[in-house]
């Protein structure tokens, strides 16, 4: 599907390419002369740089306003807020186009097309990757694989989403790192979203046993430890799947937090429960190796 976008919006390109040079081709041929581009006064360069200026505000006040506001109001209501973003930029930067094309273009018939034939020329060559990673944003924008607030990971890249820019989507990494991922890369990677715009989202500890510890007892302890945590979304299910390997018994505990911000935190919290229950009823951990030569 990905491929017949592409090819389709290539061959969009090509075709506005096309027509617009033929349709200059012509005009000039009958001595017609376009005059796109204004002399515009010192009044229409004031309110052009008012505009633009304006529009950075806003933006600006719309990514710092809707952080502050997320963090004060109830938690079910914060991944709404932070959702809202990439559309209200989107109203930004609509207006302000808008606003500044009539002030400094003669917006005529054959200049919109000529128009049109140059930017779809710059962007079929010179700005390929650059309108690529636009309209995948778009495109993204509408489908939703991910959105503000979410948990994805793109490739090699795992983190909470904190920005959805008009070239790419910036991440926040557990080492509290922003990595920006340009929109055309989701277009050919998996995205895999831990909480799809939902508050929770799934947290897996692993932990394994000798063979002869008593296993029944070691399930309980998982799920004492789950239950009886501060962070554990108790209206979502808790689940522990059991399963050997050749070495040890697995046991995978599943279960969600309240706020999927608290992943590691809560998972910290699980281990540290999970081990010293363990040491307390003395479960033996599988020996490596070297411990069984011993």
């Amino acid at each position: 599907m990905v491929k017949g976008v592409k090819i389709a919006i290539a061959t969009t390109i090509a075709l506005l390419a096309l027509t617009s040079l033929a349709t200059a081709q012509d005009l000039t041929t009958s001595a017609d002369v376009l005059d796109i581009f204004k002399r515009p006064n010192t009044s229409e360069i004031l309110q052009g740089s008012f505009a633009v200026l304006a529009a950075y505000g806003l933006l600006f006040l719309i990514r710092v306003g809707t952080d502050i506001l997320s963090e004060q109001v109830p938690r079910r209501f914060r991944l709404i807020i932070k959702q809202s973003v990439p559309f209200l930029k989107g109203i930004v930067l609509i207006v302000t186009i808008a606003y500044l094309l009539p002030l400094f273009l003669n917006l005529t018939g054959s200049n919109l097309l000529a128009l049109t034939g140059t930017i779809a020329v710059a962007l079929g060559f010179a700005f390929k990757d650059y309108a690529s990673s636009i309209i995948a944003g778009v495109v993204n924008l509408f489908e939703g694989p991910f959105r503000m607030g979410d948990r994805i990971q793109i490739g090699d890249h795992y983190g909470e989403v904190i920005d959805y820019g008009l070239r790419g989507v910036r991440l926040q990494t557990p080492d509290d790192n922003a990595v920006t991922i340009p929109h055309n890369v989701t277009w050919t990677n998996p995205i895999s979203n831990a909480n799809s715009g939902q508050l929770e989202a799934q947290v897996m500890t692993e932990f394994y046993f000798a063979h002869e510890a008593n296993t029944e007892l070691a399930v309980e302890i998982l799920y004492q430890a789950a239950y009886s945590s501060r962070y554990t979304q108790l209206k979502l299910p808790v689940m522990v799947v059991v399963s050997e390997e050749t070495w040890a018994t697995h046991l995978k505990l599943r279960s969600y937090p309240m706020d999927a911000r608290d992943e590691y935190v809560y998972k910290t919290d699980l281990i540290l429960r999970i081990k010293k229950a363990c040491a307390r009823h003395q479960l033996p951990y599988p020996r490596t190796l070297g411990e069984e030569e011993m």
